[in-house]
């Protein structure tokens, strides 16, 4: 899911740039981009299990409560990402 989101990807490609203690050689830098998709895999596996647990032990209103507040989140930080390329006047 990692390379679904575009900022991620630019990221982690920074990251592969511009950290020389990352290593010189290919190796190294491989080896980088491996142990980055494991961590962000298994961080996307964690949150389906804690979803997935919860998703049958919730009663039907907590769950709609959750499911409000997350898409809120989410539109707030749309609206701020929205805010910040407006130019100022």
């Amino acid at each position: 899911l990692t390379l679904l989101n575009p900022m991620t990807v630019v990221y982690f490609g920074a990251l592969i740039v511009g950290l020389p203690a990352i290593g010189d050689g290919l190796g190294e830098r491989l080896v980088f981009v491996l142990a980055a998709f494991i961590a962000s895999l298994s961080w996307q596996w964690v949150l389906a299990a804690f979803g997935a647990l919860l998703h049958h032990r919730l009663p039907p209103r907590a769950a709609l409560v959750t499911t409000l507040a997350g898409n809120l989140i989410v539109l707030g930080f749309a609206a701020r990402i929205a805010l910040d390329l407006i130019p100022a006047a």
